[in-house]
């Protein structure tokens, strides 16, 4: 495929937004991903390429995090090898799932996110409880393992549900949930890349400009939600929940194919 100006004006702007959105709730994947389709990659290609800018982005993001202290890497860590190990596992299971099987997972899954986002209004920047180190470890890696299946099988939202998971399981202000999640969120998208590169369904002549959006989007939405708090994750968390719901919706029904 040959990329026009066309190309890059539809992906940049669209891939930047998706970083900003990615590095403070997750989820910037049901942006970047239609974009990348849109403007005419094949679904393969789109994917890879995709795989390739986010996850360079996410890198970005997970540096600014890590500069401001914002995270726990006993949690990030462990949890980061789970969804590792997670998201192998799904993208195996995702060859042979039917489309619409997804579909009905992403609108269980999505509504009862969002419930437990509210019931959450006492979570603040500040950690509610402290496990002992050992019970962190574990349930970190427990959390990821599940969610890296989901990144494997079906992916947009992996980060918000990552974020909202950190929050509740093990008691941290969103804020510092927001940091691991993009860490173990880093980890599931290296072992998709890989195996898009290895299989030749990356393009890189849009992948590049499309690094560069995605690096200063995670930037500048890591710097957002470092200076606003919880309260303006929470905010963005709510936007790619809905997002999520409508997209779905519109998929399931037929009237979009991505």
């Amino acid at each position: 495929m040959t990329p026009t100006v066309w190309t890059y004006l539809i992906i940049c702007p669209l891939v930047f937004l998706a970083g900003f959105v990615d590095s403070v709730a997750g989820g910037g994947g049901v942006i970047s991903l239609p974009a990348y389709l849109i403007a005419g990659l094949p679904p393969k290609l789109a994917m890879g390429t995709n795989k390739l800018a986010n996850g360079c982005g996410t890198a970005t993001s997970v540096f600014k995090y890590a500069k401001s202290g914002k995270i726990a890497w006993d949690c990030a860590i462990p949890a980061g090898i789970g969804c590792l190990l997670g998201a192998t596992g799904g993208s195996s299971l995702a060859v042979n799932l039917p489309d619409r099987i997804l579909q009905i997972i992403i609108l269980a899954a999505l509504p009862l996110a969002a419930v437990i986002l509210m019931l959450a209004k006492h979570r603040t920047d500040e950690d509610v409880k402290s496990l002992p180190r050992a019970k962190t470890i574990l349930y970190s890696g427990l959390i990821g393992l599940p969610l890296g299946v989901y990144d494997g099988l079906i992916g947009p939202g992996t980060g918000t549900f990552l974020t909202i998971a950190f929050s509740i399981v093990l008691g941290f202000g969103l804020l510092k949930s927001s940091g691991c999640a993009r860490v173990a969120n880093l980890s599931s998208n290296v072992a998709s890349l890989i195996v898009f590169l290895v299989n030749g369904s990356v393009l890189f002549s849009v992948g590049i400009p499309a690094i560069c959006c995605s690096m200063l989007g995670n930037y500048l939405g890591a710097r957002y939600a470092i200076k606003g708090g919880s309260r303006k994750i929470r905010l963005v968390m709510f936007f790619v929940l809905g997002l999520l719901f409508v997209k779905t919706i519109l998929s399931f029904t037929g009237v979009i194919d991505f």
